[in-house]
């Protein structure tokens, strides 16, 4: 065999041409088709932001699609119900037991047995002396972390930092004159790994471990945003959505916020 060919194998083909790297070819094709197939965003946004240590960061949002329904109302039952399974939630509550009730004695004493201590009976667990420590009970916060770490990604929030953030919830609330309130939650905090994010100004900064976005546009896709970086997340049980407290007292973090295509956003 020649020796130019040993490091092949075998003899070349297609005149002349090594035959393994056109094995390749159909794995090339296939990546690039799969790429023109995927869908783009059905809405991008960019802002500039502001009133944080990284002011005037060019800021990039893009959409994958909306929430659906269903996502809506199981990270709301997440923030208004803390600690409830999605399956238990709305669900019939436990019959309560009267202690006083001479006729519910047997049933009181066997909980009681179940409570006390397992089978050791002393309060400790298979025959432990101490109490059990109970769980700590879920916040709204710890119940939506938990939930959004489990949600399917929308979408993306891009800045100059090196990684992104998934957009986890995404919601469009119309307003009469025309314009939205656009309202995102991000998977992890912005500016945890960095100072990027660190609110400047008057107001405390909050330790959500996620952050909601919330912007006002009007009828022509421009306007403002504010993030919960030190403004308080709170259940608008009218939209049926979470959203920013008192959103007209928090400082704007995104200014000049623009949509950037012109397809519509109704869709969900």
């Amino acid at each position: 065999m020649n020796e130019p060919f040993k490091k092949w194998g075998r003899l070349p083909a297609c005149g002349g041409l090594p035959t393994r790297p056109l094995q390749l070819v159909p794995a090339i094709l296939t990546a690039v088709l799969a790429a023109a197939q995927t869908p783009g965003p059905i809405l991008s946004l960019t802002a500039t932001t502001d009133n944080v240590s990284s002011a005037h960061d060019s800021i990039r949002i893009n959409l994958l699609r909306w929430s659906t329904e269903a996502e809506r109302d199981q990270l709301f039952s997440a923030w208004t119900q803390p600690g409830a399974s999605p399956a238990g939630r709305g669900a019939r509550p436990r019959a309560v037991i009267d202690e006083t009730d001479p006729a519910q004695a047997d049933v009181n004493a066997t909980a009681a047995g179940r409570g006390g201590g397992g089978r050791g009976g002393r309060g400790g667990g298979r025959g432990g002396d101490g109490a059990a420590a109970a769980a700590p009970r879920p916040t709204p916060e710890s119940s939506l972390k938990t939930a959004l770490d489990k949600a399917p990604t929308v979408g993306y929030l891009w800045s100059s930092e090196v990684a992104g953030y998934s957009v986890r919830y995404a919601v469009r609330l119309p307003e009469q004159d025309g314009g939205e309130r656009i309202i995102l939650i991000t998977d992890r905090r912005l500016g945890a790994a960095n100072d990027l994010w660190k609110p400047v100004g008057p107001g405390t900064a909050t330790n959500y471990d996620f952050s909601l976005v919330e912007l006002h546009v009007n009828s022509k896709g421009e306007g403002e945003g504010k993030i919960s970086l030190t403004g308080k997340v709170a259940a608008d049980s009218a939209a049926k959505a979470i959203a920013l407290e008192n959103y007209g007292a928090l400082p704007v973090v995104l200014r000049n916020v623009k949509r950037q295509n012109s397809e519509s956003v109704r869709s969900k």
